[in-house]
């Protein structure tokens, strides 16, 4: 009975006798259940109390992220100690390491000067840097700048910070209508935009040139121009813009009023019309126009760039075709207007362009650019003269995931990868260079972990962090040229943490829905947990392409899992197919068909990790998750109700049509269709099975909170029971701490069969 939530259709089948045998053993049953209770008052005190008890703050030596000073050997940083923190250089050609400052003398100037007390080893200090000769620190702090000479112990304050000025919103497009006059690098010219036209300013005379004549209001020119390097010619992309499609958000409970607010925000969406830009030539003194035949860029999502070539004689730019099958770099003639392709990348399904990775190489002959062509993510070396690919810089099945620096005068690539390694967790990132020519390949950061480097100036040094979820970060300084250790700098201590009941996550692998490629995942469990015990299993989602998700780093505390678990639940988070970085075929299951979620492969592993731990138990599996996750976690008691009994879902995106146009058109493709309408949650409503939370932030500003309503409104169309929870104020958010609670209650009560306890017995710490 405490299993089993709804037993009825098991039980009512019975003969009368047989149910008073039932009955009875239930009765017995649940005097040893009782001693198992879990979702308890106690736990839920529990759950909450570890956001203290495992805060970072218990983890010394860690955190460490280095600040080298420019044109040196030295960076600093701060450590974490049991007085507080502390800051220390560290000089890399001597391997010395030194106290930045004396920190007693810092905070006494700062309380002298700031007006309050200012403890030594919790120094406020935002925005630090060193200068060059490693003498004075600048910072802020109370909204002023600062300057602290080292040497003499000398505070300066160097005035207020200016208030910011109103920033674009991400989902914004740029007009291009903004932009500067433009003086030509010989400084005898200023252009500018005026009536929508291209003009220019003899700098000497004041003389000015209309150079376009064809600029309107509904087809303008961007102000972004850009000269030639020999000032002889200027471009400008001439741009036909559409009306723009806005969501509108009423904040129910504004602070400073009584009345309710109405926000209006651009948001384009899949299917809808886009601008059109065409990069046109000018040249100043001869009036000379050139506008190109658009035949290679013709059907735009975007055209970016352009940007002039080093010789005057072109401009390149690139072009992305709408439904993400083609990309192009493109460079059009500033002699006779023609346009050709340097590169282009060509897809079945699509181009994953936000990935791709370019280097116009300042020789102005070869281009460094990244491909998943080969099904992996890789480097290529391009002849810019010919278009054609000089060589392939990495291979294997393996995948680039960032360039760090490009050493044009030794031909040496610094890159990070994943997957190189045989034996590892695939997604580990490991450091490592590479030549032009694809030669001498030397790994940099050889142990096993999740690195994050940072190199000097000169790329000689770096400084390399590593852990994983069930290792404390471990910081060290190398050598760049062939990653030895030079230094070690701080070793986590976790053993406070420790002593406060810590435990790590277990990291598990298991094969996915094809049986034979690995799935790796995360197992969190409670602090006083018991083999002996059976557990409901609850999924973190948070799937699909753009990245994986699977925390890879040491956490102390895990927000979304720590205290769930701690509440008597096993709570898992798995990367399966339709996610990255594995191959372009693995993440590709998401085209058209992001319904897919993955979901497959986290039931093949849930089940595997079942199999092992006999304590999981999977006839009571429950998930959540937030954005992406909303949609998926919906979706999972939809399309897999056998599997998933319970789903919380916050702020989902649950119809792509109804989400921001760059995610939906490149993994749904352009143009909308069926495959749209067969992954939508508010379209397959009717499905619903199983018990169902929706969350949403009124003012959600990344998804828009009418997807969450309008499966609310098809639920009750479909006369579906389902829990809705509006929370005022927020933006996009999983619940914040009202739907953190929300999310505990709900599954305690669906996946235990427990009623929670009363809110006004829980010791959230608020």
């Amino acid at each position: 009975i405490a299993y089993y939530p709804h037993p009825k259709s098991c039980i009512y089948k019975l003969n009368s006798r047989f149910k008073s045998g039932v009955l009875l053993f239930a009765l017995g049953s649940m005097s040893c259940i009782s001693l198992w209770a879990q979702g308890t008052v106690e736990d839920y005190n529990r759950a909450y109390a570890l956001r203290e008890k495992y805060n970072a703050k218990h983890v010394l030596y860690a955190g460490v992220v280095p600040h080298w000073v420019d044109q040196t050997s030295a960076f600093w940083y701060v450590r974490q100690t049991e007085k507080g923190k502390e800051y220390v250089k560290v000089d890399a050609a001597s391997k010395k390491r030194t106290a930045l400052f004396d920190q007693q003398k810092m905070a006494t100037a700062l309380t002298e000067k700031a007006g309050r007390e200012i403890n030594a080893y919790n120094l406020p200090l935002q925005n630090c840097r060193l200068n060059i000769s490693l003498d004075t620190l600048r910072f802020q702090l109370d909204g002023k700048f600062w300057a602290y000479s080292i040497k003499n112990n000398r505070l300066l304050d160097e005035g207020a910070i200016p208030p910011r000025g109103k920033e674009r919103h991400w989902m914004e497009v740029d007009d291009e209508k903004e932009g500067r006059p433009v003086t030509s690098p010989d400084g005898k010219w200023i252009a500018f935009i005026k009536n929508d036209n291209v003009y220019v300013r003899e700098v000497a005379t004041g003389k000015e040139t209309q150079l376009s004549q064809d600029g309107t209001l509904s087809n303008y020119y961007s102000s972004y121009i850009q000269w030639s390097p020999d000032s002889k010619s200027v471009v400008s992309c001439r741009i036909r813009p559409v009306e723009k499609r806005y969501v509108y958000y009423v904040e129910s409970s504004p602070a400073d009023q009584a009345q309710p607010k109405l926000h209006k925000q651009e948001y384009a969406k899949p299917g809808d019309e886009l601008r059109f830009k065409v990069p046109c030539i000018f040249e100043v003194e001869s009036g000379r126009r050139l506008i190109p035949s658009t035949e290679l860029f013709s059907h735009q999502y975007e055209l970016s760039g352009p940007m002039w070539n080093a010789d005057s004689k072109a401009i390149t730019f690139e072009y992305n075709e709408r439904g993400h099958k083609v990309y192009r770099v493109l460079e059009m003639s500033a002699v006779d207007g023609s346009v050709r392709t340097l590169i282009e990348e060509k897809e079945e399904k699509y181009v994953n362009y936000p990935r791709i990775y370019r280097n116009y190489l300042s020789d102005g002959k070869r281009i460094i650019w990244s491909s998943e062509r080969d099904n992996y993510n890789h480097l290529y070396l391009y002849d810019r003269a010919t278009g054609k690919p000089l060589n392939q810089i990495t291979k294997g099945e393996w995948y680039v995931r960032g360039v760090q620096h490009v050493d044009e005068a030794n031909e040496v690539i610094y890159f990070s990868a994943n997957g190189m390694k045989k034996g590892e967790d695939p997604y580990l990132i490991h450091y490592y260079k590479i030549n032009f020519d694809g030669s001498n390949l030397v790994e940099l950061t050889p142990e096993e972990g999740m690195h994050q480097c940072w190199y000097s100036s000169d790329y000689k040094y770096l400084v390399d962090v590593y852990s994983k979820v069930d290792q404390a970060p471990i910081a060290v300084l190398r050598d760049a040229k062939n990653g030895k250790i030079r230094m070690q700098l701080d070793k986590a201590d976790i053993s406070a943490l420790l002593a406060n009941g810590w435990k790590a996550p277990e990291v598990f692998s298991a094969k996915g829905r094809d049986g034979k490629t690995d799935m790796w995942g995360v197992i969190y469990r409670p602090s006083n947990f018991d083999p002996s015990k059976k557990y409901p299993v609850i999924e973190y989602i948070y799937s699909g392409p753009g990245d994986q998700y699977v925390p890879k780093t040491f956490s102390s505390y895990n927000w979304w899992m720590t205290s769930l678990a701690e509440l008597g639940f096993i709570v898992v988070q798995v990367d399966g197919m339709t996610t990255s970085f594995r191959s372009k075929e693995f993440e590709e299951v998401c085209y058209k068909n992001l319904k897919d979620a993955g979901l497959p492969d986290h039931i093949a592993w849930i089940k595997a990790a079942a199999q092992k731990y006999s304590y999981m138990d999977i006839d009571r599996v429950g998930i959540f998750g937030c954005s992406a996750g909303g949609q998926e976690s919906t979706g999972a008691v939809l399309f897999h109700p056998e599997f998933y009994k319970a789903a919380y879902s916050a702020c989902g995106c649950h119809d792509n049509r109804m989400d921001k146009i760059w995610w939906n058109e490149l993994w749904m493709g352009y143009p909308v269709d069926e495959s749209y309408s067969a992954c939508s949650n508010v379209d397959n409503a009717h499905l619903l099975s199983r018990p169902l939370m929706l969350v949403v932030g009124e003012l959600d500003d990344n998804v828009d909170p009418a997807s969450t309503m309008q499966v609310a409104n098809a639920l009750i169309k479909a006369n579906k029971d389902f829990e809705l929870v509006v929370i005022p104020g927020a933006h996009h958010t999983m619940g914040e701490d009202f739907g953190e609670h929300k999310r505990y209650d709900f599954f305690v009560r669906h996946l235990m069969g427990v009623t929670p306890p009363s809110w006004d017995k829980v010791k959230t710490g608020k």
